[in-house]
């Protein structure tokens, strides 16, 4: 077996015998980054690939579901929300030990530092901007028009996340964090009132976006494996969690000069967002704080699979401190 934990000549059968144009010999790249689902860059003579597969080891109920990824991706690909193009599933865990897909390769840019060192303000507008253009877009999708029903349960949104984060929450806890259990018992008690539905990406942030090469447009949407049917406010505030975390938190803005640097204030990002999708409305305390929940949890999932020596990136140990941190500021949020 190789450092890979699989076989990549078997890969690379299985791949060439579904997919007769890929031609000459392949090498295989793993692509950093990501905390969850390894990801790696196929290279073929003529073409590239990009293979997801889930991590190996023991995973919790409905965790790492490339299935689902795969899903969204092929149904969203008749819409103007740019995804990669979908090309194979295989969920034969005897081809490399866990379900995988692949899809195409998109070259482009890809900043998982919010504050986009090295960028003109104007471009950093213009990136912020497309960035709100797509989030807008994806709510805007008629998910039953596209062959999405099933995918999650329409309605009761916040009642049932805060249920399945709780649940996650006791299943990888590695330590006592006085702040979740906090919010455990916060957030059932202050769920706004309404409900809608709207495909969320679950995990949308700047990191998940890829750029083009040279504009500052979006090029594709990545990494959906959080994704599910929800309310679109979900996503909206857990893509406004980098202006309540700072630089250090994961990549954040808080406390920067943000006019200078050509970002667009919360405020006016969420005001934003809600002329492009018609809502009257936009973000609370609520919101932000449950945002952060998520977060917490994600980020003490990470630490528990670094305990269990199965941990995809490698800086695990020190993200997986981060649910602490986020704990405390979605507390901060909501103290009187």
């Amino acid at each position: 077996m190789s450092a890979l934990g699989f076989d990549p000549e078997r890969l690379a059968g299985y791949l060439r015998a579904r997919q007769p144009d890929l031609r000459g010999a392949m090498t295989i790249e793993p692509i950093g980054g990501g905390q969850s689902n390894p990801t790696f860059r196929l290279r073929f003579a003529d073409r590239d690939l990009i293979l997801r597969k889930q991590p190996a080891g023991e995973l919790l109920p409905s965790a790492h579901a490339v299935d689902r990824e795969f899903r969204v991706q092929c149904a969203l690909a008749a819409t103007n929300v740019p995804v990669p193009r979908m090309e194979h599933f295989c969920d034969d865990r005897t081809v490399i030990g866990t379900l995988f897909y692949v899809m195409e390769a998109l070259d482009g840019r890809v900043f998982n530092d919010p504050t986009l060192p090295g960028l003109e303000p104007a471009e950093r507008a213009a990136i912020y901007d497309s960035m709100n253009d797509v989030l807008a877009r994806l709510h805007l999708v008629d998910w039953q028009a596209i062959g999405l029903e099933g995918f999650g349960r329409p309605g009761n949104y916040f009642a049932r996340q805060i249920g399945r984060w709780t649940k996650q929450w006791y299943a990888s806890k590695t330590r006592e964090i006085p702040e979740i259990e906090r919010l455990i018992a916060w957030l059932p008690e202050h769920m706004p009132e309404g409900d809608e539905t709207t495909i969320v990406h679950g995990d949308y942030r700047l990191g998940n976006l890829m750029l083009h090469p040279e504009e500052p447009g979006v090029i594709a949407l990545l990494d959906w494996e959080l994704s599910t049917l929800g309310h679109p406010l979900a996503d909206l505030a857990y893509n406004c969690v980098l202006y309540h975390a700072a630089a250090e938190d994961y990549g954040g803005v808080r406390g920067l000069d943000l006019e200078a640097m050509g970002i667009p204030c919360e405020q006016d990002y969420v005001a934003r967002y809600c002329e492009r999708t018609g809502r009257p409305d936009g973000i609370t305390a609520f919101h932000l704080a449950f945002a952060m929940f998520r977060f917490a949890v994600i980020f003490e999932g990470i630490a528990a699979r670094h305990r269990a020596g199965i941990a995809t990136g490698a800086n695990a140990e020190e993200v997986g401190k981060l649910s602490s941190v986020f704990a405390k500021r979605a507390c901060a949020l909501i103290e009187p």
